[in-house]
């Protein structure tokens, strides 16, 4: 492997994934939490907290942090998920001193300004708008929010909006404080680095930091549910959705190829006999979603007013057929083309970098490339349909906004899953 890992004095892990032939570097902080380790009462406190913290630190301001990066052609960017948050940088590998020292600054000195802090609950406000009027967007939360119903693992990323509207500078920092730690976080690169100047660098930047003080996660418990909202739109945007598998579930790799088969392509199932054959969408395709303790296996259409009545019959249909009619082409299709993402994303050195930081939060190890194509190359078409099996006999979890006259009720679409 290419992968090396320390760990500083503090505990904090740091590592690298080297690539010679490069000459960029991707590096960044990977912290273990995100909006399910909020509280109610501040959800979106952690996807603010990700913007704020670009809004001056002790010895930066705002301008300096975006103008020292891309004064020397480099990329600086956030992210907030459900379950970790992401600041990442990429430069030329001369400047990752500049780049680990500022990615390190904007997480252990921001200053939280209020005026700052003013203006960015508004640019905030102005982001949940956007998504609430975007349907392909917005039905996505709606649908977590239903699967997962009255628990942390299904609250929305950006916050509503009347919380993040009184949103303190306290709150920020008491979630900084409480969350961002050297036992939640990870500090990455890949590129042309090497580890041990890059560890000294880390010790350097990092080594004041302390443990972080979380409270314990209750379990997630998947419920499905059902939301519908009717709207003026042009389609009805529709999830449909069961219990998939967790990161580290035995059915992992099996629910990552029936995805695949089902609706991961152009070749696949739901692409080739809903769009394909009968024209009823211009967008359709399935998903297998992971969490740590919980995971979702669902499909996504975007389908017209009239055409709805048609496409859910159809879809269930082919959802029940998955249980005993998955061939062995279709499994060695779809392995293949899970295997070449991998192997074609390790090209770069951002998805290196990301992959290496998950792998650590999640496994606490690095996982080499070998064993994850080992185990994609072991699923077969019983571990398959075993799965599919599995996923029909939980409850099942219904979001759908648009014209909605013609979608048949939760009650008479379940019973299309009863064997």
């Amino acid at each position: 492997m290419t992968i090396e890992i320390s760990r500083l004095s503090n505990g904090l892990r740091v590592a690298t994934d080297r690539q010679n032939a490069v000459e960029s570097v991707s590096l960044g902080a990977w912290i273990g939490v995100g909006a399910r380790n909020e509280s109610a009462d501040v959800n979106g406190v952690a996807h603010l907290l990700e913007h704020m913290v670009f809004k001056g630190t002790e010895k930066r301001s705002s301008f300096d942090i975006a103008e020292e990066i891309e004064a020397v052609g480099g990329q600086l960017n956030a992210y907030t998920s459900r379950e970790n948050t992401a600041f990442y940088a990429k430069v030329l590998k001369n400047d990752v001193p500049l780049a680990l020292d500022t990615v390190a600054d904007i997480l252990q000195k921001p200053l939280f300004d209020e005026d700052e802090l003013k203006k960015e609950r508004h640019v905030v406000l102005q982001e949940i708008g956007q998504a609430n009027d975007t349907p392909d967007d917005i039905v996505f939360d709606h649908f977590q929010e239903t699967a997962f119903a009255a628990q942390p693992l299904g609250r929305p990323v950006l916050g509503r909006g009347e919380i993040v509207n009184r949103l303190s500078a306290g709150d920020l920092r008491n979630y900084l404080s409480g969350h961002y730690g050297n036992d939640t976080m990870v500090v990455c690169a890949s590129g042309n680095v090497d580890h041990q100047a890059f560890v000294t660098l880390a010790e350097e930047q990092f080594s004041n930091l302390g443990k972080a003080n979380l409270n314990p996660l209750p379990q997630s418990e998947y419920t499905g549910g059902e939301f519908r909202e009717n709207r003026d739109l042009e389609q009805v945007h529709l999830l449909l959705g069961f219990k998939g598998a967790e990161f580290a579930g035995e059915n992992y790799y099996a629910a990552n190829v029936l995805s695949t088969l089902f609706g991961g392509g152009m070749s696949s199932r739901l692409f080739q006999e809903i769009r394909e054959k009968r024209g009823l969408v211009y967008t359709i395709y399935s998903f297998a979603s992971s969490f740590m303790d919980n995971g979702l296996f669902g499909i996504y259409a975007g389908t017209g007013e009239q055409e709805v009545s048609e496409l859910v019959p159809v879809v269930s249909d082919m959802l029940m057929e998955l249980s005993s009619t998955v061939t062995e082409e279709e499994i060695v299709r779809a392995r293949t083309q899970l295997k070449a993402s991998i192997l074609m994303g390790r090209e770069s050195t951002g998805v290196r970098c990301e992959q290496l930081a998950q792998q650590l939060l999640i496994f606490d190890r690095a996982i080499p490339v070998e064993e994850t194509v080992a185990k994609i190359d072991a699923v077969d078409v019983d571990m398959v349909q075993g799965f599919a099996q599995q996923v029909l006999k939980s409850p099942m979890t219904l979001a759908a906004m648009g014209p909605l006259g013609n979608l048949e009720s939760k009650e008479q679409l379940q019973k299309r899953f009863v064997a």
